[in-house]
């Protein structure tokens, strides 16, 4: 299924209307998946189509919550926050933290446990990969209950780190994971229904 109807862009002005709707129109939405009553968005399309993932990284970069002499690196939450992070950190001239699912890493690492939408999680990254007071800008694929975005923010602040803010590519309504981030600058580019 792909419906992009209920879907809106929250900044048309900094890349134009039509890029706008042809990036809307890359957006999956597949019901009932991992579970039944889920709405899963899959922006996998976006990253297939050479001028959709322009369109996205180009959108993202103008649209960082802080400037970029505000942050040092860009971290980025797996699975798809490594999809585009890299990609970011790279334009931007900055280095690129992994957060990792539990058990990917060596030990020595931070780990914290959170809930999602359709279960639990944990997330981890190395101890020596983030000098104190380092500035970090927190990237993902879509924002839900919030919950992986705060275990995130937990971690950088654990190592010694700061978060500058957090980018997100999607934004679900309704499930309030926006206001979880609330001492922290966030843009999403598309919001949709949860």
């Amino acid at each position: 299924m792909n419906s992009s109807e209920d879907i809106s862009f929250s900044y048309p002005e900094v890349i134009g209307e039509q890029d706008a709707a042809y990036l809307i129109s890359l957006i999956r939405t597949i019901p009932d998946f991992p579970k039944k009553g889920i709405l899963f968005r899959d922006f996998i399309p976006a990253l297939a189509d050479p001028r959709g993932l322009s369109i996205l990284l180009k959108a993202m970069m103008e649209t960082l919550p802080v400037p970029a002499d505000q942050f040092d690196a860009v971290a980025g939450l797996e699975a798809r926050g490594f999809l585009i992070g890299p990609q970011l950190a790279t334009s931007l001239g900055k280095g690129f933290l992994a957060l990792r699912k539990k058990g990917k890493l060596p030990p020595q690492t931070f780990g914290q446990e959170y809930s999602l939408e359709y279960g639990s999680a944990m997330i981890e990254m190395e101890k020596d990969c983030l000098h104190d007071g380092e500035r970090v800008l927190i990237v993902d694929d879509l924002i839900a209950t919030g919950g992986s975005a705060q275990a995130a923010a937990k971690l950088i602040e654990q190592a010694g780190g700061q978060v500058a803010g957090f980018s997100f590519a999607m934004e679900l309504e309704g499930l309030e994971g926006r206001h979880s981030l609330d001492r922290y600058p966030v843009t999403t580019l598309m919001t949709m229904p949860a």
